[in-house]
């Protein structure tokens, strides 16, 4: 599958997951590479997740292992306490960035999608092959101030405060049905204000797609029922 990315997006592969410490455990290196059953670090138990397609409670895609093993963690970044999860070395491995794609693209070809929503940042990297090949367009969802004409927003609350999140007026029309693409759902505040974005204007949110799920944060709460899929859960 040919891949094409648009040089004019300026992207950070940034997500902040509290790290919880404890003195009488060893601390993990300052990086590290995980193994196909390995997600990300966690709380002092040590629990390792489980890998699992969403689609399907049955047999696992061997591709979700490829994946999983792609994806690195570094703690205490960008600052002491939040673990930070990296996608840029799936991004390095084209095998398993296209078994990424190809999974979604599986799941969504035929479901009448018309939209594709990325979210800001690394939405943008896995939203645009999947809308082409789908034969869906391609809206991004940015931040304030970061798109040229008129916009309309939505508000979302962080930990202290609050953010937006704008969408070019006219980019999807009423009754249209979208998808929308994030890499990861954490808390799920920004992927609740993405579909509530879609849901002004009038368009059918279909699902949200994210590549990677942290259940312990409880993000699906946010979606208040709204349908999500993930490729690989750590739990």
């Amino acid at each position: 599958m040919h891949l094409y990315f648009f040089g004019m997006l300026s992207l950070s592969f940034l997500h902040k997951v509290p790290l919880i410490r404890s003195p009488l455990l060893p601390q993990p290196s300052s990086t590290s590479r995980l193994s196909p059953s390995l997600l990300c670090f966690h709380k002092p138990s040590f629990r390792l997740p489980s890998i699992r397609s969403m689609a399907s409670e049955g047999a696992e895609d061997h591709r979700l292992k490829r994946i999983a093993s792609t994806i690195r963690v570094i703690p205490d970044f960008p600052k002491p306490g939040i673990l930070f999860q990296d996608i840029t070395t799936l991004l390095l491995e084209p095998e398993a960035f296209r078994d990424t794609i190809d999974m979604l693209v599986e799941r969504y070809r035929d479901k009448g999608i018309s939209v594709v929503a990325g979210v800001e940042a690394r939405g943008f990297i896995f939203g645009p092959p999947i809308a082409l090949a789908i034969g869906a367009k391609f809206v991004p969802l940015r931040k304030p101030k970061k798109l040229p004409g008129e916009v309309i927003s939505e508000e979302y609350s962080l930990e202290y405060g609050t953010d937006k999140m704008e969408m070019h007026v006219g980019a999807v029309q009423a009754g249209e049905r979208a998808l929308v693409v994030d890499d990861l759902i954490a808390t799920g505040g920004t992927l609740a204000a993405a579909m509530r974005l879609l849901e002004r204007v009038g368009a059918e949110v279909v699902e949200c797609a994210c590549v990677i799920e942290l259940p312990e944060l409880k993000g699906r709460d946010k979606l208040d029922g709204r349908p999500l899929f993930v490729l690989v859960k750590a739990a």
